[in-house]
């Protein structure tokens, strides 16, 4: 009879196996996306290569983007209008009319108020979205991620039970030993390396997503009143309730130019409730101050007159609690370092899940000439879609941004679904190599598109400006090509008897 702790041991093994494996493949996209979300800003400086610094003020922006907006929707339900800055060159407008959407968008030229002449491209703001809504409704992505984040959360807490030599298997890299020992110990090492960031990030991923998968107490509280719940709760500024009838907007510039004497810098977003109605509310939104807490300082103003309604205060300690666990996770108050250092360790996150499930193959692998069964045969091509298509769908996103044609009708749909063809394309042809050839195939054609990147930026756009994402795709490629070639060379089988998955875990 095994001995209680030993039991304990094995059944949380199991759960580990398991729970890692089912939601495996996606939760590789959204470390691997999420991670590429920490240079969001630059990846859409790249995506747009022909905005550069802004020439209107901020109050003159918003003046010129209400315009734009009044043309567009005049009764819409709100505008948001995100000023220029130097990090972000161009105004960006939204306007909608029902809380669920469509939610429409445009990039203006600060200098005319017009739709700018940049290209049309989702940017970074694409792989950010996807990060946490999976390019689904809105809704079910984020049921779907936040059901994966819970279970990555029960994965890393068994893992933690289940190596009960976690730390001393960190010093320990046999990849000669054998395929399974060389792949458990790889798991080991980038598991427990990045550890106290990987329990970090999914913690404060399900803090951040709590109001959506548990609001049943927001909503009993306040009687279905979300906007009453963050007004009381000091996250959002409150504004006034709609009149009912036809009003008149004062310049919107006005209003801007008296937030930030009240505040004493420009706001970054301004949002115009209700612009066609006699109380119309105006929400001037700031910067974060510094520190860890993901709160933005508001003022309201009212529509018409431009005088101000309410502001944020100090928040109570929950509130300030739950701002802090999402400034955790969005790293907003990271500094360039800091933020180096929250990329390489979601790098390494990815390649956690990643070694998890090569290992669950390569662990069940039967001896011999024996075929493999259809699960494993399954679990093998969805680890090659994923692992090495995903990258090539990336590169694809990114070059289909510097070769398609500027004026594409809707060309940043075209990006993105370029994005999933090649993805998808890369994994079946892959799937369709032999076992042996599969992975240096898949990971060598990732390689060569990533290569392609500075090649086409350089052909088509060619700004010094830019040198430092071309070299940070050489870099990506050199990874790619690494791993290719580690891929190619078949490891020597061990003398000494393979040990089942569930004996090599508990080594």
């Amino acid at each position: 009879m095994s001995r209680p702790g030993k039991s304990v041991r094995q059944s949380m093994a199991w759960l580990h196996t398991w729970s890692g494996l089912v939601v495996g493949w996606v939760l590789f996209a959204i470390v691997v996306t999420g991670t590429a979300s920490y240079y969001r800003a630059e990846i859409s400086h790249w995506m747009r290569p022909e905005l550069s610094e802004p020439t209107a003020d901020p109050a003159t922006a918003a003046t010129r983007a209400a315009a734009y907006l009044k043309r567009q929707m005049p009764d819409a339900l709100a505008w948001s209008v995100k000023l220029p800055t130097t990090e972000h060159p161009s105004t960006e407008v939204y306007w909608w009319n029902h809380p669920a959407g469509p939610y429409h968008h445009a990039l203006l030229d600060p200098a005319t108020g017009e739709a700018s002449q940049a290209r049309d491209t989702r940017g970074g703001d694409f792989l950010y979205r996807f990060h946490f809504e999976l390019s689904l409704p809105p809704i079910w992505g984020r049921w779907i991620v936040g059901t994966c984040a819970m279970i990555l959360m029960i994965s890393l807490i068994t893992g933690i039970i289940t190596h009960r030599r976690i730390f001393a298997d960190f010093f320990t890299f046999r990849r000669d030993k054998s395929a399974q020992r060389g792949w458990l110990d790889a798991h080991n090492v980038v598991g427990v390396l990045a550890l106290p960031f990987h329990l970090m990030i999914v913690y404060t991923g399900l803090i951040e997503l709590g109001p959506m998968l548990m609001p049943w107490g927001m909503k009993v509280a306040y009687q279905h009143d979300i906007r009453a719940y963050y007004a009381e709760s000091g996250i959002m500024a409150a504004t006034r309730k709609p009149a009912g009838q036809p009003g008149s907007l004062m310049p919107l510039g006005d209003i801007v130019t008296r937030a930030m004497a009240a505040h004493g810098e420009a706001p970054e977003v301004v949002m115009v409730t209700m612009p066609g109605d006699a109380a119309a509310s105006v929400t001037a939104f700031f910067e974060e101050p510094p520190g860890l807490a993901h709160l933005h300082p508001q003022i309201v103003y009212a529509g018409d007159t431009g005088a101000e309604l309410s502001r944020t205060g100090e928040v109570g300690a929950a509130t300030r609690t739950g701002a802090v666990m999402v400034g955790l996770h969005e790293a907003h108050f990271a500094a360039a370092p800091l933020r180096a250092l929250f990329f390489l360790c979601g790098i390494m996150g990815a390649a956690t899940i990643a070694s998890g499930l090569v290992l669950w193959t390569v662990a069940r692998a039967p001896k011999g000439a024996n075929p493999a069964g259809f699960g494993l045969r399954l679990v093998r091509v969805l680890n090659l879609g994923t692992i090495a298509g995903l990258p090539t769908g990336l590169a694809a996103y990114f070059l289909a941004n510097r070769l398609l044609p500027l004026d594409l009708a809707e060309r940043a749909g075209w990006e993105v679904r370029t994005f999933f063809a090649a993805w998808i394309l890369a994994a079946l042809v892959a799937s369709l190599y032999p076992k042996a050839k599969a992975w240096p195939f898949a990971l060598g054609i990732a390689a060569l598109a990533f290569l392609a990147i500075p090649v086409a930026d350089a052909i088509t756009v060619g700004q010094a400006r830019f040198l430092g994402f071309d070299a940070a795709m050489l870099v990506v490629t050199i990874l790619l090509a690494v791993g290719a070639r580690l891929a190619a060379k078949r490891p020597e089988r061990s003398r000494v008897a393979r040990p089942t998955l569930s004996r090599a875990v508990e080594a």
